[in-house]
């Protein structure tokens, strides 16, 4: 990969052996390892010994989970925050575990449609929960400095699954409990039925 990087940057026009470039190709190469490293990751192993068996069936989110990902078009990051919720069937996720596979879908050259689907996929696999949703709001720098050049957009995509998407008050719920924000609450909710009015911060 190094050497690659080296012709990359004679092909840029730059001269890969003066002192700022000396070790560029391989600042780049550990650099782009991390940030494909979720080709590497097993999710299993990820999950494994943090999915429970627990008598719960109201919501649960975890939001504003900071992602960082490559725009698999021009090789250019986009990132945001990801919003997750399940209404759980028997079983549950450890919360610390969502983060975590955010990271995986994240650390890949993506598309920020596919990373939603994903996550909310692979949430329905492992746990099979009564529903699932996931949101993510991305800012793209392959808009953002290059192309159209909007400095101020972002992208949001969603996927719903199961009573998410089949309910329209759950769902409801969901996107309004997205909406709340109080100074020093926590990120991870667990929340009531729709006519409920309580949240539990964790």
């Amino acid at each position: 990969m190094q050497d690659l990087i080296t012709r990359l940057l004679i092909e840029l026009g730059e001269n890969p052996a003066r002192e700022g470039l000396v070790r560029t190709p391989r600042r780049v190469e550990t650099a782009l390892n991390f940030l494909t490293s979720g080709y590497r990751a097993d999710i299993d192993e990820v999950l494994n010994g943090a999915l429970f068996n627990v008598d719960y069936s109201e919501m649960v989110i975890v939001r504003d989970i900071d992602f960082y990902s490559l725009c698999e078009h021009h090789l250019l990051p986009f990132f945001g925050k990801c919003h997750v919720a399940y209404i759980p069937n028997g079983r549950v996720i450890g919360l610390s575990k969502i983060p975590r596979l955010v990271d995986i879908f994240a650390r890949r050259l993506q598309l920020q449609e596919r990373m939603t689907n994903q996550i909310a996929e692979t949430i329905t696999a492992q746990i099979n929960p009564l529903g699932v949703a996931v949101v993510c709001e991305g800012t793209h720098l392959c808009m953002s400095m290059r192309g159209v050049e909007k400095q101020n957009s972002y992208t949001i995509t969603s996927a719903m699954f199961g009573a998410f998407r089949d309910q329209t008050r759950t769902r409801m719920e969901f996107l309004e409990l997205l909406k709340h924000r109080s100074p020093g609450v926590g990120q991870a909710i667990s929340a009531t039925t729709p006519a409920g009015a309580s949240c539990l911060d964790e």
